[in-house]
């Protein structure tokens, strides 16, 4: 085992300190641990004019191709920070390279590659296994590599993905190997065509920034948008609980819910909503405010959520057992300055609130309040307006927050009355 210099150990505990495990999703149903390749030639006037444009910028090649390759793992992890194995040209082992590609044009993201290979190169005297073993290091440190020595050894244990980049003339081939567990061959094919975009876009112009969304050949742009979509179906013109609100109207007296032994009618659901809808206008909510509603699921926590939608606010479901650190975190990702909760059960609540600020809380029993109106708030919402923040895992393990509108809310909500 190669011994860590002080200076290699003094650059890779920096490096590393910044965090940074970028996962590969996994576009797999198969099982078991097989290895599979796929390959992609670069249209040679693309790779004329990639050499052409590095030339101009005074890079070398391996740097556009590390940046391509950084751009299409921020685009599958949605990360804009991302760690890759990196092994140069010359060979040597595979080590974490982080590139960072928040609010850079091409250009910028060469340069930022060109730093950080130029940085890693001095310190590669040892195999990631290694590298962890000296640091006490206990997970993987990347599972996608970026190989431009065209190596042929099988994949590390924690390695998914390895794009190679083999360059004849000023031509390229793209070169994906992966575990099929993991990815299959349409996967792997997509990502090959990731790659390919990626470079094309930095051929046509460096000075802009790329473009995510550009990545997709027009085929899975088809997919993505329509042959996803299921079937078409008329919308009225309401939002949700405008549709609650009618059905109020028609069926006041009909029991709406019941939880446990409780039974609530249309009529007092929503007037308990109406409440708490006020009670948030009054503390100053907005259009399109995120209120975050962290109660167990009872009758309680239908008003609130009701609430939020009449007062034109944006619906965060946060479980009140999660950890403090998780709430917290997604407190802060959805820019979230008020919680409805309820009394008895905001221990892991109040430990987040202690490194939020500005988070102000109500609790659900405003909706019982009642010196305030029961009568609808009429607060107009419109289609387009954002209905609500969904935080899921993500293939890092780091939450991220999906968002809804009121129109793909109440598409979502009939294609359940179709499907059950």
């Amino acid at each position: 085992m190669t011994k860590l210099t002080e200076a290699d150990r003094d650059y890779w505990e920096q490096a590393l300190a910044a965090g940074g495990f970028t996962a590969v999703p996994r576009w797999s149903t198969e099982a078991g641990t097989d290895l599979a390749g796929y390959e992609l030639a670069l249209p040679a006037e693309t790779g004329a004019a990639v050499v052409r444009q590095a030339a101009a910028l005074g890079s070398p090649v391996e740097a556009v191709l590390l940046a391509a390759h950084a751009t299409v793992l921020a685009a599958l992890s949605g990360e804009p920070d991302v760690t890759t194995g990196y092994r140069a040209p010359d060979g040597g082992a595979p080590l974490p390279c982080r590139v960072s590609t928040t609010g850079a044009s091409w250009c910028e993201l060469v340069e930022r590659s060109t730093r950080a290979v130029a940085g890693l190169l001095p310190h590669r005297g040892v195999t990631a296994t290694e590298l962890s073993h000296q640091l006490g290091l206990d997970h993987v440190l990347f599972e996608a590599e970026l190989d431009l020595a065209g190596a042929v050894d099988e994949l590390a244990a924690g390695t998914v993905l390895r794009v190679t980049a083999s360059r004849e003339g000023d031509g390229f081939t793209l070169g994906v190997r992966y575990r099929t567990a993991a990815l299959d061959a349409a996967a792997a094919a997509r990502i090959a065509g990731y790659h390919r975009a990626a470079l094309t876009q930095f051929a046509a112009d460096p000075q802009a920034a790329p473009v995510p969304s550009a990545l997709l050949s027009a085929a899975e742009r088809r997919l993505q948008l329509e042959g996803l979509a299921g079937p078409h179906r008329e919308l009225p013109d309401r939002r949700f609980h405008e549709l609650f609100e009618e059905r109020v109207r028609v069926h006041p007296d009909a029991v709406a819910a019941v939880h446990g032994t409780r039974r609530c009618t249309y009529r007092e659901l929503n007037e308990r909503a109406n409440r708490l809808g006020r009670a948030l206008l009054e503390r100053g909510l907005g259009h399109e405010d995120v209120v975050a509603v962290v109660t167990e699921r009872n009758l309680d926590w239908l008003a609130a959520v009701l609430a939020v939608f009449k007062a034109g606010g944006v619906y965060l479901p946060i479980e009140p057992g999660f950890p403090a650190d998780r709430i917290a975190t997604m407190l802060a990702r959805a820019a979230c300055h008020l919680v409805l909760t309820e009394s008895g059960n905001t221990a892991t609540l109040d430990q987040a609130l202690s490194t939020v600020p500005d988070v102000r809380t109500l609790g659900v029993d405003a909706a019982h309040d009642r010196t305030q109106s029961a009568e609808d708030l009429g607060v107009k919402v419109a289609a387009d307006q954002l209905a609500y923040v969904y935080f899921t895992s993500g293939s890092t393990g780091e939450p991220k927050g999906a968002m809804c509108e009121h129109a793909g809310f109440l598409n979502h909500l009939h294609a359940k009355i179709t499907d059950l």
